[in-house]
This record gives C-alpha cells, sequence and structure tokens, in this order.
C-alpha cells in the first residue's frame, strides 16, 4: 500500500498556491472542504494534497 506523504504548509502559502486570501483557506477549514492541522495552540498548517484534491473541474474540458 502506497502512502503519498503529506506536504504541510502555512495558510498563507496555501492560499498562494491557490492565489486566494488567507481568510478564504480559513473558510474552507470551517466548512470540511479542508482538513487543518494544528501543532499547539496557534500553529495551523493544511496539507497540501488535500488542497489539489478539493479542485474540482468544470467547463468544456470537465
Amino acid at each position: 500500500m502506497s502512502q503519498t506523504r503529506r506536504r504541510y504548509a502555512k495558510l498563507i502559502e496555501a492560499a498562494e498556491y491557490l492565489g486566494v486570501t488567507d481568510r478564504t483557506i480559513r473558510q474552507m477549514i470551517a466548512d470540511g472542504r479542508l482538513t487543518g492541522y494544528r501543532n499547539g495552540n496557534r500553529i495551523v498548517r493544511v496539507d497540501l494534497n488535500e488542497v489539489d484534491a478539493v479542485m474540482k473541474p468544470f467547463g468544456g474540458a470537465a
């Protein structure tokens, strides 16, 4: 069984990756589209593999 290694990123890094604001990433965590991973009280990370997975194609090529 092959498991993909998690690619943890800060919220601001994930936001830059998608071209959105960190507030959008926080909202995606709040509404369940993304999982937030906490280490301590303040450090929150997301897995960029999950960020990739939530992106859905649409339009003519979908």
